[in-house]
């Protein structure tokens, strides 16, 4: 999921992007008014995090451009200026949210991802079973809105059984799929299938079930 990250102090804008990357997001960071107006220009991103106090081109300014255009993507302000009459400016300016520094990182990362849950964007392409939603758009899962965390070959078969939920799914079908032509422990598979559950706990809704000497299946907790 792209973030645009426009933050001008260079030492809070590497802490603040390592920790976004954390939440699962993919963030370019922009260190000026004129390198974040050129960066929306050229990009397609699904939430900007956005200071006013910028070198070239106020952050407002930018904002209001991005608005003036139709672009709706979802604008958190993160700034020093927090005054109402600051506040009130940015929100009627286009903001979605404004977030005053010095900021606590579970607030902001409770704000990120309400953010992107109400974006128009994401709508389409997030779908929930039990308390488990798949981000079809960047192939995350997340539980109750908290991220969770799967290696590149738990996501894909995860994926995989998450597509045909309520259906038996052959573990030669999902060795197949997942490891493709590289060499593979026998019990590879099962291994996976071990991980996730582990991550997939009592509570999520559903479970991965086996299916004696055919597969999995993903469904609904008995």
């Amino acid at each position: 999921m792209k973030v645009l990250l426009v933050e001008d102090t260079q030492e809070l804008a590497l802490w603040l992007g390592s920790a976004l990357r954390k939440m699962g997001l993919d963030v370019t960071l922009a260190s000026d008014g004129n390198e974040a107006a050129h960066q929306l220009y050229d990009h397609d991103f699904k939430l900007v995090i956005l200071d006013l106090n910028l070198p070239k081109r106020d952050g407002l300014s930018v904002l209001q451009e991005i608005r003036a255009r139709k672009d709706f993507v979802p604008v958190l302000i993160l700034t020093a200026r927090a005054d109402v009459g600051d506040r009130v400016k940015g929100l009627n300016a286009g903001a979605d949210d404004y977030l005053p520094k010095p900021f606590d990182l579970e607030e902001l990362d409770a704000r990120v991802h309400a953010l992107l849950r109400r974006s128009p964007q994401m709508v389409n392409s997030i779908e929930s079973y039990g308390a488990i939603s798949f981000d079809k758009s960047n192939g995350s899962f997340f539980c109750k809105q908290d991220l969770i965390s799967l290696t590149p070959r738990e996501s894909k078969l995860l994926e995989i059984l998450f597509e045909r939920k309520n259906r038996v799914v052959a573990k030669d079908f999902l060795h197949d799929q997942v490891f493709q032509s590289e060499p593979a422990a026998v019990d590879a598979v099962e291994v996976l299938i071990y991980r996730i559950r582990k991550k997939i706990h009592q509570g999520m809704g559903c479970e991965i079930a086996t299916v004696r000497g055919i597969g999995y299946i993903l469904r609904i907790e008995a």
